[in-house]
């Protein structure tokens, strides 16, 4: 009865874009033996009670009884290692969620993990954790850090603190430039808790993102040669391995604007309140580096193309250019398709950070450890299937 109530609080979340978008979120159940928790890389719209990975939670726990290398490839490796090694038998060919050493933590039968804009507006902002500390004094707050063993490792110690302090276990942890966790016994008090969370929010911020006149065709004013002749550019540098708009076989470039899209592109400066990435399920669906561009011609676009690779080491998945609107770029359809939902939530958790003192994008040194973490870049290839 129990999975069954997992899978439907998780498909309640999953079908709702306020709170999810793609593969972002992961929920769990957990007995006295086993914690049943999300995949990696799974939508929790489709979720099944077969599809959730069972893991053995005394397993589970005997990763805090060992000590990892410093490094953090190869304590990340240990530690993915041991959480395979965790599975029961008969769950060799799934993949739990990175995060389910944060699940297993958390003294409740029911845990979701969601990224609302609405909540991250508040966590990706520079006034966060005053703002947190005086709307949600029930709950933790958990500085940007790394996710995976070192994450679970400081919320380790800050339950451990609030439970010393309080005589209780927190039920709400916010993430700063990542999102919330909720734990409780049963779903109904999940769904009353984060029904909280956000009706405490909306009462704060001061405006909604204006998303009127939304539009996925390139405008007329473009003109059809140029409109045409960018999107095509964009389409053939999408190509994996592409170095130049001349590769013949292309990927796509999905094109959005409204009327928030618009006065961010205006030009470089109304651009900066979305020039990075907020959370980890921005950089790997929208990347971490949009490029911003004034080009009017297929040379430009390339040039602009070429100096963007040099500069960050990998192909942008959002160009925006100057005056017009936004491209998804991908080497599919949903790719592209991916990146422009994400890129929009970029743009709500900058307008909602305007009421918490602005913007706060992730330190370089933690884009940088996504950019290049092997459990990402298998969340990727999982959300792009």
């Amino acid at each position: 009865m129990s999975l069954e109530a997992l899978t439907e609080i998780s498909r309640h979340y999953g079908s709702d874009s306020d709170y999810v978008i793609a593969g972002g979120g992961n929920t769990s159940y957990k007995d006295e033996d086993t914690l049943y928790v999300k995949g990696s890389g799974m939508a929790l719209a489709d979720m099944v009670p077969d599809a959730f990975v069972r893991i053995d939670r005394k397993a589970l726990d005997s990763i805090w009884d060992k000590t990892y290398p410093a490094g953090n490839d190869e304590r990340e490796r240990e530690v993915l290692a041991d959480l395979m090694a965790a599975k029961k038998p008969g769950e060799e060919h799934k993949r739990p969620s990175v995060e389910t050493t944060l699940h297993g933590l958390l003294p409740f039968a029911f845990v979701v993990h969601l990224h609302p804009a609405l909540v991250n507006g508040l966590s990706c902002s520079r006034q966060g954790e005053a703002a947190m500390r005086e709307i949600f004094p029930q709950a933790i707050w958990v500085a940007s850090i790394n996710p995976g063993y070192i994450l679970s490792l400081e919320v380790k110690k800050a339950l451990e603190e609030y439970k010393r302090k309080n005589g209780r276990p927190a039920e709400i942890i916010f993430l700063q430039n990542h999102g919330v966790f909720v734990g409780a016994e049963n779903t109904d008090k999940i769904k009353e808790l984060y029904r909280d969370i956000m009706t405490r929010l909306k009462g704060k911020v001061k405006r909604q993102p204006d998303f009127g006149n939304e539009s996925r065709e390139l405008p007329g004013k473009a003109g059809g040669d140029k409109g045409g002749e960018i999107a095509e550019t964009l389409a053939a540098l999408a190509r994996p391995g592409a170095a130049n708009a001349a590769d013949a076989a292309s990927g796509h470039a999905l094109f959005l604007s409204n009327n928030e899209i618009s006065r961010l592109v205006e030009n470089s400066d109304s651009f900066n309140p979305v020039s990075s990435a907020f959370t980890p399920d921005h950089i790997v669906y929208a990347g971490s580096d949009p490029l911003f561009t004034r080009a009017g011609t297929k040379a430009e676009l390339e040039a602009d193309w070429e100096g963007h690779l040099k500069r960050t080491g990998r192909p942008p998945k959002i160009v925006a250019l100057q005056g017009l609107g936004v491209f998804g770029i991908g080497a599919s359809e949903r790719a592209a398709l991916l990146a422009l939902e994400l890129f929009k939530d970029t743009v709500k958790v900058a307008v909602y950070s305007e009421s918490f003192g602005g913007p706060l994008f992730m330190a370089q040194d933690k884009i940088d450890f996504i950019n290049n973490w092997e459990v990402e870049a298998f969340r990727t290839r999982m959300a792009m299937k």
